[in-house]
């Protein structure tokens, strides 16, 4: 799922998505997890536009193992060691921010403010809300500002500072559009229902959810990038990508395939799925085609293609919302308790107060790493699934397909400074697809054909 859809319409759901910071993979956009602001998605390849301090070294013509010189291994250890750092830190000041909000009773003034002007509560929820978001954003602006700083100065972003100031007012409005839609929403089922809201809105949520990933493709997207029909800006490959498409049986019509500008912000290739029924789309980075070969293009193609053939986009649906029903259920066993020992402290009347809404989404950001936790392991588990089909459903339409894989994840490490054998603890947590070690791991060795065994998912 695309994070700023997810963050901006399902703020609930923050803990569980994983942001462009935790990401040193490639080949985008898990249904579960796209892009982040600079985005989520989200993993990558790097491209050969790049900014003047990164350093490439010359790839070998064959590829047997990840590897990194010297030089760069050096710069991949120090790099995973502070986004990890980073990473961890992210958290925990995340939690901080809302407990300081609430013991400077800052959620209780925005919410006398809202209830002087009117009495009304969706003239309050216009008022509290967008304040609350407001507030959280520009304490959180440090760290997004670290984080777009970080990959600036190891080249891997090359986005313009005003371009990023103008995405992160697009995510701040969205945000606020968004969450005081689902504050109002939350409340008015509290109010009717204090023991089962949290069902009740879990219930609720799901199609809102649906129709806003439906929608993300034709609204959400186009406001931080350019998209042209596929048709239009890489006409030749696309008969090759439906070649493939054909081969696993399935029709995917030339008017679902996507060119997105991406090289005004990113270094590197991606590739993505988004949507479902009529706004299901892939879409390929603009990147891709200045750094990859016709063969790397398809062997992406079919990773995302797997995601379609495989329904990870409806697992992930699935998953997510299962979780949101655990953080929910979570919460409202919790947020009583929390009430009573500190809500007097933060001026919060009762659960249905708008005052209250930092608790509850304190109480959901730490179960929330659990969560987080638990998807990333999904998302791991269904890439390597995409990457195995991949790999079937090229086999004898790429020359070696194994080796494409392979080549353009060796350039895409190189680019990007990828730490051949991260921490485990990082991957572990935070890594919402396999490490690059063991993708061109699978890739080089991957070959049920010469033994005869037949393969898993494209007979």
């Amino acid at each position: 799922m695309n994070r700023r859809m997810l963050l901006c319409f399902f703020p609930f759901l923050a803990p569980m998505v994983p942001d462009a910071s935790a990401r040193q993979q490639r080949s985008a956009a898990s249904p579960q997890a796209a892009s982040s602001p600079t985005p989520p998605g989200s993993g990558g390849r790097a491209a050969d536009i790049q900014a003047s301090n990164v350093t490439v070294t010359v790839t070998p013509k064959r590829i047997t193992t990840y590897h990194l010189s010297p030089e760069l291994y050096r710069k991949a250890k120090t790099l995973g060691r502070i986004r990890f750092s980073f990473r961890l830190f992210s958290f925990f000041y995340g939690l901080v921010v809302l407990w300081f909000i609430l013991q400077r009773r800052y959620s209780a003034q925005f919410r006398n403010l809202a209830e002087s002007v009117s009495r009304k509560r969706y003239v309050q929820a216009l008022i509290y809300v967008p304040l609350l978001i407001l507030t959280i954003a520009l304490l959180q602006l440090p760290l997004d500002l670290f984080n777009e700083i970080l990959f600036k100065r190891y080249g891997i972003s090359i986005q313009s500072w005003s371009s990023w100031t103008g995405d992160w007012f697009k995510i701040q409005l969205l945000t606020i559009f968004g969450g005081t839609l689902l504050a109002l929403l939350l409340y008015a089922i509290i109010r009717r229902s204090p023991q089962r809201w949290w069902f009740y809105f879990w219930l609720i949520a799901l199609p809102i959810f649906l129709f806003v990933f439906f929608l993300q493709p034709y609204v959400i997207d186009p406001m931080f990038n350019e998209f042209q029909p596929l048709s239009v800006k890489a006409p030749a490959i696309v008969p090759e990508l439906q070649r493939i498409a054909r081969r696993a049986g399935m029709e995917i019509p030339a008017e679902r395939m996507f060119w997105m500008k991406a090289s005004d912000k990113e270094i590197y290739c991606n590739a993505y799925v988004t949507g479902f029924g009529a706004s299901k789309r892939i879409v390929i980075w603009d990147t891709c085609f200045a750094s990859e070969t016709t063969d790397g293009i398809l062997t992406t193609f079919g990773h995302e293609l797997g995601h379609y053939a495989l329904g990870h986009i409806l697992k992930g649906q699935v998953f997510i919302s299962a979780l949101a029903f655990g953080l929910l259920y979570l919460g409202w066993r919790t947020i009583g308790g929390l009430l009573s020992k500190y809500g007097e402290k933060w001026g919060i009347r009762a659960l249905d107060d708008w005052a209250s809404l930092p608790a509850l989404l304190l109480l959901i950001t730490l179960y929330g790493f659990a969560a987080m936790v638990a998807m990333n392991t999904f998302s791991r588990y269904v890439e390597n699934q995409a990457d195995i089909y991949g790999l079937e459903v090229t086999h004898g339409i790429v020359a070696d397909s194994g080796q494409a894989s392979a080549i353009s994840f060796q350039k895409f490490g190189e680019s990007v400074f990828v730490d051949p054998d991260p921490n485990a603890a990082y991957v572990f947590l935070f890594f919402d697809h396999p490490t690059v070690t063991d993708r061109v791991h699978l890739f080089v060795t991957y070959d049920p054909w010469s033994k005869g065994e037949p393969p898993q998912f494209v007979k």
